[in-house]
């Protein structure tokens, strides 16, 4: 089960109340930390202390944090990891692509994109069949199984992908997808998304239907809810989509 952190105003009850929450049928252990304007650091460092070890001991091993925590070595520290947007982002990678040339302002018909890891995952290998399909120019640099991808897409689509791209062919690509840290490549594209653990992960407003954005709690941190969400199977595929900047 996962676990939730909120702020809530001092005054509250007690410092630290543990209340069990259901957001779109998904069920969180939810740690409620007062916490106000003058409230000393040492006091609000020793509320999310105590909150680490109830929410370690209901069984929570990852937890939404708030939008403004800063105090992820107290997790860590307490055996519980932060909940991570990345599975999101690399599910998203490709409708993130065409948020970048939007934002970019690059014609869809004449965009270069390349795709590179270490290794040919699944979610790589959605993205580029996703990118593929809708655009002419689909550069993928992985060290093996690219030649296979291409010709089953060739076979099955028509489509063709740009296969052992040189480094000025993708230095030369509008938007870079990385789906590992690839310390090779320069990384000077308009754009670069780097869909990997340590990567510099920037999403932009990531958005739901109105019926179900009002169900989500205020005060999280948005994308590292909708993954938990989508992962305990509250949000289907599609129903989280990608908002203008």
């Amino acid at each position: 089960m996962f676990g939730m952190i909120l702020w809530k105003a001092p005054g509250q009850g007690a410092a630290v109340t543990m209340v069990e929450k259901h957001v779109l049928h998904a069920r969180f252990f939810c740690a409620q930390i007062a916490r106000g304007p003058r409230t000393p650091e040492l006091v609000v460092r020793r509320r999310v202390a105590q909150a680490v070890r109830r929410l370690k001991k209901a069984g929570a091993a990852r937890v939404v944090l708030p939008e403004d925590f800063a105090w992820e070595a107290l997790l860590q520290r307490g055996g519980i990891r932060p909940m991570t947007a990345l599975p999101l982002a690399r599910r998203m990678a490709a409708e993130l692509t065409e948020a970048e040339l939007r934002r970019l302002g690059t014609d869809p018909a004449g965009a270069k994109l390349a795709v590179a890891g270490e290794r040919l995952s699944g979610e790589l290998t959605r993205t580029v069949t996703e990118l593929a399909l809708r655009h002419r120019y689909v550069l993928l640099d992985v060290p093996y199984g690219g030649e296979e991808l291409g010709r089953q897409l060739r076979r099955e689509y028509g489509v063709t992908l740009l296969l052992c791209p040189g480094a000025e062919q993708i230095a030369a690509a509008d938007v870079l997808v990385l789906f590992g840290p690839r310390p090779d490549l320069q990384r000077k594209n308009p754009s670069v998304l780097e869909l990997y653990e340590g990567g510099d992960l920037r999403l932009p407003p990531l958005l739901l239907p109105p019926a179900l954005e009002s169900k989500l709690p205020e005060g999280v941190d948005r994308p590292q809810m909708l993954c938990a969400l989508q992962e305990a199977g509250a949000l289907r595929p599609g129903q989280v989509t990608v908002g203008g900047e």
